[in-house]
């Protein structure tokens, strides 16, 4: 019970809020995304012929880097989203 506040939140303070778990959350997905493109990316690279003749450092970065930021954007915008759709119900249900 000590970890309760009986203060209520303003509306920017709400606002902060979401938008921190936004990010927390989109930061979580694009290490999770970026591990998961990694590893492939670089053993194909060393691997198959193809991948090893064509694909430079850069492409590879690029391949690693777009997944990332894939995977931090979906996650943000999925998450401002649902809060903002409870927000919207919350003021309708009053």
């Amino acid at each position: 019970m000590a970890g309760r506040s009986f203060l209520i939140r303003s509306p920017k303070e709400e606002s902060d809020a979401a938008n921190l778990e936004a990010v927390l959350l989109g930061a979580k997905n694009a290490a999770i995304a970026g591990s998961v493109v990694a590893v492939p990316t670089l053993v194909g690279c060393r691997v198959l012929p193809w991948a090893k003749a064509n694909l430079n450092y850069t492409a590879q970065a690029l391949i690693i880097s777009a997944a990332c930021i894939a995977g931090f954007f979906i996650t943000a915008d999925k998450t401002i989203l649902r809060n903002a759709r409870q927000n919207t119900i919350g003021k309708l249900e009053k």
